[in-house]
Parts: C-alpha cells; structure tokens; sequence
C-alpha cells in the first residue's frame, strides 16, 4: 500500500519534546501509585537535574514541550480525593515552575490510567465529581500561565463501561452516543474540560485521551475518536481540545523493546490524520519512541517526517523519556553531562531533535 500525503499545505509542526519522568515512578497500569519510589527531577530533591536537562533540550536542541507525568496519589498525599497536599504540590510544582522558566510549554499529567488503586474512576474509585474537582484544584493555580497545557488522564484502558468513564473524564453536560464504547470515553474527559474552564484556564490546550492506551492506531476505529469528537467546552465549541494519542515503534507497541519493527505510517498516522482533517480537529503525539539503536533511528525519522507532512492536524510529538530514568534504561532519552556540557542519546541527536531533523517551528 502507498500511502498518500495529504496535508493541504505544508508547514512545520508545531511542537516537539520530551517527557521529563519521575514524579510518575512506582505507578502501574492498574493505577496504583508506590510514592516512596517516586524520584522527582528536581535537583533540590534528588540530585537529578531535570531543569538542566530542559535547558539544554530547549538550547541545544530546539524542543519547545515538555511533558511532566506525576501520580494522583502524590499530589494528594495517597489519599483518593481532590485535595492537594501542600508540601507534595509545592514539590512537584518546582519541576512545573523550571520547566515553565525554560519558555517551553509544560504538560500537567496524571499518569495513573483512569485508575485510582486498582479501581476505575467513578466505578469503583474516585467518583467524578472528585475527579472533576481534582482538576479545577490543579487548573485553578495555573489558570493564567498560557503555557501550561492540561493532559486529562494517562493512557486509559479496558473500561468495562465507556459511558460512566466518559462522564468522569470530561463532560457535565452530555449527548447520548448511539454505541456504548464511545459513550464512555465521551463523559470521561467532559466533567475534566468542564472543571479545568470553569477554574478560569479558558484558553491553554486540554489533551483527551482515549481508550486502548489512547493507541493511535485504534484511536479511531476503536470510537475514541468518535466519542472524542463530541467532548466540547462549556461555551459549546471545541477550540484548544486536543486528542491525545501515543505511539511505539517496537513489534507490540509496548515501549518495552529497543528494536523498532515499524514507521507506523500505514496502520496509524494515515488514519488518525484523515479522521483528524475530515472532523477539522488535531492530536498530539504525547509518548512516541525507541530503543538507541540504527532500527529506530530510521522508522522514527520516518514517522515525524510523516507527521510533518500532516502539520495542519499533527501539532507534533514527544519522546519517552528524560527525567529520572538511569542512562541505561531501554528507552533512555536521558542527556549526559559531561562536566562541560550535556551529550544526547543516539535517538534525540539523530533523529528527534529539531536540530536534526529541522521539522519543528521553533528552529525555522
């Protein structure tokens, strides 16, 4: 199969980064959060230099977003409600505030997979209404800082009952869906949309994740996209509500491999930008990546050059992932610093950076 480009003109993407990791660590995909495993890359609070790290990916390497994944259950101190614990916010807002000074965009994430121990929001855990109030808590402190971008929910996953998730992740005010699975996913970012506008954040981008790990290649035919399409703000249009979708290269799609396999093109980005243009709306690539070997040197430089050509309604990507992870993990995007300067790994030099890839706005 050849697949066409079909971008009604062409222009650079939008954005480009990387996750900066470690407020997120000890947190599963059943949503559990061990907090004691948490290493925050903060230098005043581990040693590891998360801000040294970003200045050196917005300098060097031309990244403008940078993604900062944090457990629900640090923010409130293991506590399943939406009251923000003041000496663990105060921590985690020091990573937002370094990232914040870089002049990059900074993604708040709740990695905790529409998941609160074990148990699913607003069935069987938190309910919504703390869900929403969790995010008007989060929305309300950096209601005016315009680069601040608000990511609902980290990779949800087999919900059993897509209308109750739907409810909690995004809307009060709701359609009927005429099937079951996008219902779900439509109510679960409302009631978040709604509470992240309603504290004041009226313009800043909101990221509505779907189903499946929000997989770009089943984004839409699994009807996230779908449902995803009716999630509108208070005021009833759906400006700065972008889709969330993420996106590996290895042979399961896990970001558990160093070998990639695929560019991805054909079974996801052609898809996802079609839907995305004939419904006038537009996704970010939130976690995208690979081990640092020649395969994914290659199907990467593939995929962004794909998603460049797509720039109307891919706004860009994100690695996975700097922060706190040692240089040696499988998926390290880690910089070293060498004493005079800071080195990056083979993926980041050859293939993400906007330095070397020269796809991204903020160095044309």
């Amino acid at each position: 199969m050849t697949v066409a480009v079909n971008a009604q003109t062409f222009a650079p993407l939008q954005f480009a980064g990387v996750n900066i990791a470690g407020f997120d660590f000890g947190c599963g995909t059943d949503g559990t959060c061990i907090i004691s495993e948490v290493v925050p890359p903060v230098y005043q609070l581990s040693g590891v230099d998360g801000l040294g790290q970003m200045q050196h990916f917005v300098n060097d390497d031309g990244y403008n977003v940078f993604r900062l994944p944090v457990g629900w259950q640090y923010l409130t101190y293991n506590q399943p409600t939406s009251v923000l614990n003041e000496t663990q916010f105060s921590n985690y807002n020091m990573l937002v505030s370094d990232c914040l000074s870089t002049g990059a965009h900074c993604e708040i994430d709740i990695h905790n997979y529409a998941r609160y121990d074990g148990e699913i929001i607003g069935q069987g855990g938190p309910s919504n209404e703390v869900f929403a109030e969790l995010w008007y808590n989060i929305a309300s402190y950096w209601q005016n800082e315009t680069n601040v971008i608000f990511g609902v929910m980290n990779e949800p996953h087999d919900i059993p009952n897509i209308t109750t998730w739907a409810e909690s992740g995004m809307f009060r005010h709701v359609l009927l869906v005429h099937r079951p699975q996008m219902i779900l996913i439509f109510l679960g970012n409302k009631y978040a949309v709604t509470a992240i506008r309603e504290a004041g954040a009226i313009t800043q981008m909101i990221l509505l994740p779907g189903n499946n790990y929000t997989s770009a290649e089943t984004f839409v035919s699994s009807g996230s996209a779908e449902a995803l399409g009716m999630v509108r703000n208070p005021d009833g249009t759906f400006t700065n509500l972008i889709m969330d979708v993420h996106k590996y290269l290895d042979y399961d799609n896990s970001g558990t491999h160093a070998p990639c396999v695929t560019n991805n093109i054909e079974d996801s980005w052609y898809p996802l930008s079609t839907w995305l243009r004939a419904n006038g709306r537009q996704a970010l690539n939130t976690e995208t990546g690979g081990g640092n070997v020649d395969s994914c040197v290659g199907y990467i430089s593939q995929q962004i050059g794909y998603q460049a050509a797509q720039s109307d309604v891919i706004l860009g990507y994100l690695g996975w992932s700097a922060g706190s992870f040692a240089t040696d993990y499988v998926l390290s995007e880690v910089p070293y610093y060498n004493g005079t300067g800071w080195n990056d790994t083979l993926l980041v030099s050859m293939a993400m950076s906007p330095m070397t890839n020269m796809l991204v706005a903020s160095v044309l």
